[in-house]
């Protein structure tokens, strides 16, 4: 890290976790990061869904909720990024304070509840991006989320789909958000089947086929997440993200420990990584995976990759490591590779799955 960002985020430290989110996209916007541009190697490149990636490494969810820096973030180091969550109406979220950081846990707890400012300011965003000179390089996606009071959250997933994804190259279903009341349970065989078949539906009056990827909860047994494995297989979803944030505390320091919301960072990393080889098993080559939870470091994110995921994604410990750890954590994975005597990203997936079982 920089001096020049050690400073910044400082700056940023010294402001409350909400406050100082909104300003480093701002900040973003006004161009005051440095953005190394594209990190790529032979090696790093790779392809998921069909999309051709530089490197694996992509941002999660959650930090570009609103799509308002896509081309800073496309400069940013990332293979790809994922903006959002999206729902059909506008919605405040729940009330603040709702962020926190947990400094002495690497961690961050969030129960957001889905703040954002709705698919047609989104949509209008993301179809100037794509149609404006500066042409962003990476493959772009969308979180498609339900609005609280829906009388049907089902079918707001493929209301977004169908509004926003002539703009986008992916879209992730998210029923596994732990801040909006019983979204999860939309995990449930029954409910995801038909759900995805809805958003599917959707997809086929899109000018091309994006590819629709489920993201999954961490705190699911193993019965879960074999049926979870048996819809994703049959409905025909092009992927799945393992995991999204925990309700877990087991093992934290922070005094904020016990603030409501879902848990990121540090400690998620082992109980995502987990889900994620259980998955590997299940689906084996049908249906690639995203890992995300808890990555910090390039050997984190090949850790994840060894215990099956295609790609990986992060957000959490940028809080703590700055914008600057996504071209480092994929130079880094790139040496570890190398090392190890691999000559691409997918000839290392999978290679440690039973380390995790």
């Amino acid at each position: 890290m920089s001096l020049f960002e050690q400073f910044g985020m400082m700056v940023l430290r010294s402001f409350d976790p909400e406050k100082s989110h909104k300003l480093s996209i701002a900040a973003l916007r006004a161009g005051l990061a440095p953005l190394p541009g594209p990190v790529t190697s032979a090696r790093l490149k790779t392809t998921f869904a069909g999309m051709e990636l530089p490197n694996p490494v992509g941002l999660a969810a959650g930090y570009d909720k609103n799509a308002e820096a896509i081309p800073q973030l496309s400069r940013a180091g990332f293979g790809f990024l994922e903006l959002g969550a999206a729902t059909p109406r506008p919605q405040p979220g729940n009330p603040k304070p709702r962020l926190f950081r947990l400094t002495e846990d690497q961690a961050v707890i969030n129960r957001f509840g889905f703040n954002n400012d709705g698919m047609e300011v989104i949509a209008n965003r993301l179809a100037r991006c794509r149609h404006s000179n500066r042409k962003v390089e990476i493959p772009v996606g969308l979180n498609l989320g339900a609005n609280k009071d829906s009388e049907d959250r089902a079918a707001d997933f493929a209301k977004v789909l169908a509004h926003c994804g002539n703009f986008i190259d992916f879209a992730t279903v998210n029923v596994s958000s732990p801040n909006t009341e019983k979204l999860r349970d939309l995990q449930g065989p029954e409910a995801l089947e038909a759900l995805l078949a809805g958003v599917l539906d959707a997809r086929k009056g899109l000018k091309q086929a994006v590819p629709v990827l489920l993201k999954i909860a961490p705190d699911l047994d193993t019965t879960e997440l074999s049926e979870i494995a048996e819809v994703a297989r049959k409905s025909g979803i092009d992927g799945v993200i393992a995991t999204n944030t925990t309700l877990s505390r087991d093992g934290l320091k922070s005094a904020e420990k016990s603030e409501a919301g879902g848990l990121s960072g540090r400690p998620l990393f082992e109980k995502s990584t987990r889900v994620l080889a259980i998955l590997s098993r299940e689906l084996g080559e049908d249906v690639p995976l995203i890992g995300v939870g808890g990555i910090a470091s390039p050997l984190d994110a090949y850790t994840k990759i060894r215990a099956g995921a295609s790609l990986v994604q992060l957000y959490s410990a940028m809080v703590y490591q700055g914008l600057s750890l996504a071209p480092r954590i994929a130079r880094g994975l790139d040496d570890l590779l190398a090392k190890d005597g691999f000559e691409t990203v997918s000839e290392a997936v999978g290679t440690l799955r039973g380390d995790w079982l």
